[in-house]
């Protein structure tokens, strides 16, 4: 095959999925009501496949969206040893983003508090995400973007079943906890294989997360690798399961916060629709 047809068939099929991934943002972003006139969105730009995607599908809904709204690119530089600092800024002036490099040495204190063999990911997650929250309030953005896809969703389902009690997932917009901001997923429609398919075409510099440095037996990992044969076994099961995030019947359930159960012989109980009109986002918080 000659460069040219290959060349061409690589434009091709980056255009089917660039095509695809916006469809299915545009269609989060409506659903969830994620983004509206005026808002400041802070992309978290973590050098990986999904927020290198997100931010690319969100400047191109920029351009075409019913209402204005601005981006921003933030990048937590979390000082581990040999991070690449000059990638991301090169790639952004190239790209014309406007952005901010966040300098804050959560290293240290993950080095410091984490036993050594253990896993570091949950407290890095919390010191990255309170830095990046309240640096939002720093620059004016009221909404913050994060890359989480639908395979992420799916797995945090059974990473709070499995190993934590609870039927919890990511819901694809949130408030914090401290009700200051607004987090919103764009990609919560979106499968990682296209994700990973379309940012291998547009070639993206990516930058690898190595600060826990090898963790082969990652709760998360066991998941995905579940779900990854699944998905062979049975296509279309993710699907489902996603299909089941969405579509709650809290008196199929047994969560007593949910419904009333102790009334049901009075024909008091919140069922049917009244059921369904309960907070069940705080399954997903």
């Amino acid at each position: 095959m000659s460069q040219d047809n290959t060349d061409t068939q690589k434009r091709t099929r980056l255009n089917k999925l660039q095509k695809k991934l916006r469809r299915e943002t545009g269609r989060a972003i409506a659903d969830f009501n994620m983004i509206s006139e005026g808002d400041k969105v802070m992309v978290c730009l973590s050098g990986g496949k999904d927020s290198y995607t997100m931010l690319e599908i969100l400047r191109n809904l920029q351009h075409s969206a019913p209402v204005n709204f601005e981006l921003v690119a933030v990048n937590l530089d979390q000082k581990q040893p040999g991070f690449p600092e000059h990638i991301l800024p090169e790639y952004l002036e190239k790209e014309g983003v406007a952005y901010h490099i966040l300098e804050k040495d959560t290293y240290s204190i993950v080095k410091e508090k984490v036993p050594e063999g253990k896993t570091t990911c949950g407290l890095c997650s919390r010191l990255r995400r309170g830095s990046l929250y309240g640096f939002a309030e720093e620059i004016g953005a009221n909404k913050i973007a994060l890359g989480h896809h639908r395979d992420d969703i799916v797995e945090t389902l059974f990473l709070n079943m499995f190993y934590g009690g609870k039927m919890k997932a990511m819901p694809p917009k949130l408030r914090s906890d401290d009700n200051r901001n607004v987090v919103i997923r764009p990609l919560a429609y979106c499968r990682e294989k296209d994700i990973i398919e379309f940012s291998a075409l547009k070639e993206y510099p990516i930058i690898p997360c190595n600060l826990c440095g090898s963790q082969k037996n990652l709760q998360r990992q066991v998941i995905k690798d579940m779900l990854q044969q699944w998905d062979k076994q049975q296509p279309g099961r993710i699907e489902n399961i996603f299909a089941a995030v969405q579509n709650i019947a809290p008196s199929q359930l047994a969560d007593t916060r949910l419904f009333d159960f102790e009334n049901l012989e009075q024909g008091q109980q919140r069922g049917g629709e009244q059921a369904h009109r309960l907070d069940v986002m705080n399954l997903f918080a």
